[in-house]
């Protein structure tokens, strides 16, 4: 190759009769490439201008007479893929534009622009650049290949990698244009191969996207979830990638490198009641306990290779204690499982109007609660709001009871409407046995009316009693 390119441009010297330099040009394949050519017209006359490859013949060339011409091979669907701007021919200016380049468009170009008897010829070197995946979208633990290729390759260029826009620190694996590894999510995203040549650079990239669990894109990824809420543990696969043989496990604490299935919660569901798509595998808990922390597995098969994906489930909850020595206080604590991605607490009030509708009130900072004095303006509900570096994490409420934290004030007022309720009882019992007794004398003398001899007696024998007791008396 580096033979025909020599002929080529010791052709091109020979029919001019003069030096020609070459202009290096790299472009990223299918994108448009444009290879100058200017000259300072000699003549009013229209040029004569032949854009030729070196192993493909006449690129495009426009005679004096204005007609234009097109090589076989630079038309798609019968329109040209290489074109010169008229409107720039009155400033000398003949550059080539080629639309959608590939590998094949590679190569040693001439310009030759005839002015009379002036003939002018200008040498371009076209290079491009091409970044590759293979296979195109690997399947999660299988080998994936990165690559960068020149066509035709500079000696001497130099070649860097960014992932993502950052640049990639050098690892086990690559070379100066490959890489090779296993196709994980630290891989995945936008892959840039930058070429530099006699000062210039450019620059090609390509997607590569991993094939397997999108959802957690990372291993132990953390699921934050309150004691007594429910909780989705989220798997989901590629679109329209269905696994096989799919399996929900939790492991056991104790084993870091290899762990073993433990017991999963009694309120564990492996799927979603709400899920339609085939390619979803996520779990729920109904009811989270505070036992039910740790770490999670999700597993499947795609095209014979297990796929896993592990994240780690943290409980919050809030401990309420109560000083001995001022039970009108109480004081609340935020726990969470594994507090290590969180950054800042915060206290809020939860306030709810007349049509429900809920508010924040007052806002407090820290871990731990302390209210000093319970009292109607701050027993109620209030939430416990953990924050990470990108955001809040997750959040847990408690309601604290009326009943439980009345001040000194209050309990004295309970006190006396006990005894307030207790005298008005006793008042009742007494007016109630009053009324049984009247209620039997009645019934009593109803039985002595009807029989009015017994009456007459017993009146009689009455006023007798009566007499004889005022009689001693006097005596």
């Amino acid at each position: 190759m580096q033979l025909e390119y020599f002929i080529f441009g010791a052709v091109a010297f020979l029919l001019t009769g003069a030096q020609c330099e070459v202009t290096e040009v790299l472009a990223e394949e299918g994108s448009q490439a444009v290879l100058p050519c200017k000259c300072s017209p000699s003549s009013p006359f229209p040029p004569a201008i032949i854009w030729s490859k070196s192993d493909k013949g006449t690129v495009w060339r426009k005679q004096k007479s204005g007609l234009q011409y097109w090589g076989s091979s630079w038309s798609q669907k019968g329109n040209p893929r290489a074109r010169c701007p008229h409107s720039q021919f009155e400033r000398g200016d003949y550059s080539l534009q080629i639309n959608s380049v590939t590998e094949k468009d590679g190569g040693m170009y001439s310009c030759r622009v005839e002015h009379g008897d002036e003939v002018t010829e200008n040498m371009v070197m076209l290079r491009i650049i091409k970044v590759s995946v293979s296979p195109s979208v690997p399947i999660w633990g299988n080998d994936v290949s990165v690559r960068c290729d020149v066509t035709p390759w500079p000696h001497g260029a130099t070649l860097k990698w960014m992932l993502n826009n950052s640049p990639l620190v050098p690892q086990t694996g690559i070379t100066s244009n490959s890489l090779k590894e296993k196709a994980t999510a630290r891989l995945t995203g936008n892959w840039t191969c930058v070429v530099g040549y006699q000062g210039k650079e450019e620059q090609a990239s390509v997607t590569l996207t991993v094939k397997g669990i999108i959802q957690p894109s990372k291993d132990n990824t953390k699921v934050y979830a309150a004691v007594g809420s429910a909780v989705t543990l989220p798997c989901v696969f590629s679109p329209g990638l269905i696994p096989s043989h799919t399996v929900w496990e939790k492991l056991k604490a104790k084993f870091l490198f290899n762990p073993a299935p433990g017991r999963l919660p009694a309120s564990f569901s492996p799927s979603l009641p709400s899920s339609q798509l085939p390619w979803e595998k996520s779990a729920s808990l109904k009811e989270v306990a505070f036992e039910d922390e740790g770490r999670y597995q999700c597993a499947g098969t795609i095209e014979g290779q297990r796929v896993t994906r592990n994240m780690q489930l943290v409980v919050a909850k809030i401990d309420s204690s109560i000083p001995s020595k001022q039970k009108d206080s109480v004081t609340l604590t935020c726990q969470l499982t594994d507090a290590s991605e969180v950054t800042k607490y915060e206290w809020v009030q939860m306030v709810y109007n007349l049509n429900g509708t809920q508010s924040d009130g007052s806002i407090q900072k820290g871990k731990t609660l302390r209210i000093s004095k319970v009292s109607d303006e701050n027993w109620g509900e209030w939430a416990c709001l953990f924050y990470g570096k990108e955001g809040i994490l997750g959040n847990v409420t408690y309601h604290i009871p009326l009943m439980s934290g009345l001040n000194g004030e209050k309990s004295s007022g309970v006190s006396y409407n006990t005894a307030a309720i207790v005298g008005l009882s006793f008042l009742l019992i007494v007016l109630l046995l009053v009324l049984a007794q009247m209620y039997k004398n009645h019934q009593r003398r109803k039985r002595l009316f009807q029989y009015p001899a017994l009456e007459t007696i017993v009146h009689t024998t009455s006023n007798e009693r009566e007499a004889r007791e005022r009689s001693q008396v006097k005596k």
